[in-house]
């Protein structure tokens, strides 16, 4: 989950949800793989949050009973397996990307356990075979696992409500053409610039749907549970537009 603090409580987005968000800004792209590949990266943008584990454990709760935001989590080898056991029955395009992005947010976990390691050796031995019988070079593949990156970036600052206030801008990532994007909004209440703009439409509108819970602290995971399925939802909608 992501768990944004608010003055009457907490709103929580899930990770699927900003995934779906990264997947939809990764549409407004212009395409630059063939039909086949172009849909695939947009699955695996949409699909690279899935397969989160049930909340076991105070999987969802800090120690104080607050909502967890998943950067408080651990590593979760399980979820990562089925991840790409998930992403193989959509073949090897999606599986590349998706162990490509499972490389990018865990190496730095090598070293600390056995099992850990051997998840990290066996991505990389994949994407390799993956490339050569998909006749993909790696920089090719590089450059779509960029795009993926990029947009799983904008997808977090924007949930996380990290747009820098008074016009500041914030950097991105690096795009898939080698460009370093930053992001800004100049006016408070006013569209979200990308600059440089990268987008084939000079205007759109995305959006996400976030849970309010106006309870503070929970007992438990099943309390929790319970207070997100009769949570009310929001959808919040940022515009986007060409500065």
């Amino acid at each position: 989950m992501i768990v944004n603090h608010t003055p009457v409580g907490w709103q929580i987005i899930y990770q699927q949800a900003h995934a779906l968000l990264a997947a939809q800004l990764l549409y407004q792209w212009p395409a630059f793989l063939p039909t086949d590949q172009w849909v695939g990266l947009l699955a695996a943008a949409a699909q690279h949050d899935d397969e989160q584990a049930d909340w076991t454990g105070h999987y969802g709760l800090t120690p104080a009973g607050a909502p967890a935001n998943f950067t408080m989590k651990e590593f979760s080898l399980e979820q990562a397996t089925r991840l790409m056991g998930a992403a193989r029955f959509q073949g090897r395009w999606r599986s590349l990307l998706t162990s490509m992005h499972m490389s990018t947010l865990y190496e730095s976990l090598r070293g600390q356990k056995a099992e850990i390691d051997v998840f990290l050796d066996e991505q990389l031995a994949s994407q390799k075979t993956w490339r050569r019988e998909l006749k993909i070079r790696k920089a090719e593949a590089d450059q779509s696992y960029t795009l993926l990156h990029w947009c799983d970036r904008l997808s977090l600052i924007l949930c996380r409500q990290e747009l820098p206030e008074m016009g500041r801008a914030l950097e991105i990532y690096h795009g898939p053409h080698g460009h370093r994007h930053k992001v800004v909004r100049p006016e408070e209440t006013g569209p979200v610039q990308v600059q440089p703009w990268p987008f084939r439409e000079p205007h759109f509108t995305v959006s996400v749907e976030a849970s309010i819970l106006h309870q503070l602290q929970f007992a438990s995971d099943a309390e929790l549970a319970a207070a997100l399925r009769e949570a009310p939802i929001e959808t919040l909608r940022w515009e986007l537009a060409k500065g």
